[in-house]
């Protein structure tokens, strides 16, 4: 997952007084990793939720390829003062797992994120994240236990790991470098995240 400073975009619709704003803080996953905007699963997201419910949902991508939990926890401040977000979709801790990080400082720093949306009334929405197997059954699992525990400790939702379904079902839909789904699973991972997020954003 390579750093990819000039990947930052946001997506901004009107909104009314109703409206919940979805701020989606990531890495490539959720960047739209080397493909156009347009085509990456929180833009498609967006135009089937205002299309579907006829309203004027708020999605903003803050997501950039290559970052880490650190990295995020980095922007996060100056994101929450400058978006003031109803709800904060926490998708990090990749790139933490493929570098080996230790899973306590990974941990740590999404906890301290947790405690900066809530500290700014917003409600934290956290993904599950898994890394390879290949770096062994006892680092996966101590990685893997991080985002049920902080779920359970915060009583904030966990989503599931979209890529799961992708590498069972569909494997062709990822790319050559393993890691990132290609341009044709996007619909797929928007409709997966479709059932995971319209309730809160209603």
């Amino acid at each position: 997952m390579i750093k990819i400073f000039s990947f930052f975009f946001v997506f901004i619709f009107s909104t009314s007084v109703n409206s919940a704003t979805l701020l989606i803080l990531g890495d490539s996953l959720s960047a739209g990793y080397k493909m156009d905007v347009t085509q990456s699963w929180p833009y498609l997201l967006n135009e089937t939720i205002v299309k579907k419910q006829q309203n004027r949902n708020q999605i903003i991508n803050t997501s950039i390829s290559g970052d880490t939990s650190g990295n995020g926890l980095a922007r996060l401040p100056n994101l929450l003062r400058q978006h003031k977000p109803d709800l904060v979709l926490i998708e990090l801790g990749a790139n933490d797992g493929l570098r080996g990080f230790n899973p306590s400082i990974i941990s740590t720093n999404i906890e301290k994120m947790i405690k900066l949306i809530q500290a700014e009334g917003a409600k934290t929405l956290l993904m599950q994240i898994n890394v390879p197997t290949n770096y062994g059954k006892r680092y996966s699992q101590l990685f893997s236990g991080i985002y049920p525990k902080l779920s359970e400790k915060y009583d904030i939702p966990l989503l599931p790991f979209f890529l799961v379904n992708i590498f069972t079902e569909n494997p062709e839909w990822i790319m050559d470098d393993g890691l990132h789904p290609k341009p044709i699973a996007q619909p797929w991972i928007s409709g997966f995240m479709e059932k995971q997020l319209t309730s809160y954003l209603n």
